[in-house]
This record gives structure tokens, sequence and C-alpha cells, in this order.
């Protein structure tokens, strides 16, 4: 059983995987407005296709998480979870009082999952940002943006699925194996920011042999050589050639 309090993609896809494979996925949403992806754009019969893909099959409860009462409904529930993925910024579960510590005096053996831009604490932690950002602050927009005069916004949300969602469900099957051995829950807390690192592996390899830090489009890999390249044909189409 799985409690998500989140929304948009990062919490939600790694919370709709365990979905997939059987997890019964209570989503908790704000009263009246719920997850703000419900009233984007494009719509099928009224409902956000991307919410629909991100959340199908799960259960949904409203409940105001500021309101004491209303807060109270969650208690039993979260008794008999199994794993809880939050998405608010660093600080806020503890406040309401839905932090790791609080929900383990009333359920020892939870799995508990945070997953933010830069993690729980740190310089950064309380900064907002989005996915764009992080693939920008951590340096690995900067190996692939495009011309200086026409910069190109990646098609994928890297940071978001990648760095987030994925580790966030590797970490979550590591600690449910680790309960099954020594019956302990465990608390998991996802930076999204660092979790880029690892598709930049062949920069900073070359970064820190002291063979010069990579820039835009200049590596092997990111479009400076002819052998891994983009070409544009005769019909003003492209292809991608990777010989």
């Amino acid at each position: 059983k799985v409690v998500e309090m989140g929304q948009n993609l990062a919490g939600p896809y790694g919370a709709q995987i365990l979905a997939d494979l059987g997890a019964e996925v209570i989503k908790v949403e704000r009263p009246i407005i719920g997850d703000e992806m419900r009233d984007k754009l494009p719509k099928i019969e009224g409902t956000n296709v991307s919410f629909a893909l991100l959340n199908r099959g799960k259960k949904s409860i409203q409940i105001d998480l500021k309101d004491k009462k209303a807060k109270q409904r969650l208690t039993p529930l979260l008794r008999n979870t199994d794993i809880i993925v939050e998405q608010f910024r660093p600080g806020v579960m503890k406040r309401l009082g839905l932090d790791f510590l609080a929900i383990k005096k009333i359920n020892p053996k939870i799995i508990y999952v945070s997953i933010s831009g830069y993690g729980q604490d740190g310089p950064k932690s309380q900064i907002a940002g989005h996915d764009l950002n992080y693939i920008s602050t951590t340096g690995l927009l900067s190996l692939s943006m495009g011309e200086k005069n026409n910069p190109v916004v990646p098609p994928a949300l890297i940071a978001d699925i990648g760095a987030g969602s994925y580790p966030a469900l590797i970490n979550i099957l590591f600690a449910l194996r680790k309960r099954d051995l020594e019956q302990k829950g465990s608390y998991i807390d996802v930076s999204m920011a660092e979790g880029l690192f690892p598709f930049m592996f062949w920069g900073l390899a070359k970064g820190f042999s002291n063979n010069g830090w990579p820039s835009n489009s200049d590596y092997y890999l990111s479009g400076g050589s002819p052998r891994y390249n983009i070409y544009k044909t005769k019909d003003d189409g492209f292809v991608a050639a990777a010989p």
C-alpha cells in the first residue's frame, strides 16, 4: 500500500510504476483543486491526458493537510501503509507533523521517500525549481544546448523521471528487501539535481582526468564528432547518424 503526497511528475510517476505492478496507491490531493495537472490541456472527456497517464489505477482522497481535524483522517491509513512518497519542499512535511520521524512512531516499518530538487538539507535545499533549472545548474544542459543564438530546451524531463522517479523506485525496492531481512523501515532522500550526475559520466571523466572540461557540443557524444551527429537532408528532413 502506497500513499502518494505530491503532484506533477517525479513522485506520481514513481508511484504509477508501483501501481502498474499491483500496489494499492492512494493519492492525497488538495480539496477542490487537487493535483494542478488535472486542469491542464490536452483533455479527453474532461480529464487531462497527462494526468491520466501518470495516475491511472490509483485511488484518490481529498485532505487539507493544514487542517488538523482533516489530517486526523490520515492516521489510520498511514498506520497501515508500506510506502509514503512525498514531493514537497524540504521542511513542509515536518511543519505539517507528517515527516518521517512522526510517521515512524505510529508505523516503525514505514518506507518514506522524499523527492526534492536539491535534497533535504544543504545550501540549495530551499530553492524552488523545475526540470530545466536542475539540468542547467548541474551542468548537463551546457553539454549540448544548441547554437548560442538559438539554445535548445530538451524535449525530455530528465531530472524529474531519470533523476527523480527512477532513483526513488529503485531505492523503494531495495528498502522493501531490507525490511524483509531486518524488519525495519527506511528513509529515502532523493535529490533530482544529484541524480543527474550519472548522465554526465563522460563529461565528468573528461574533466577530472585533466583533459579539459567539455563545453557546448564539443565532445563526440554531444555533437562534436561527424560520426555521431545530425545531418540535414535534401528533403528538409534530418537524419541521425551514429556509425
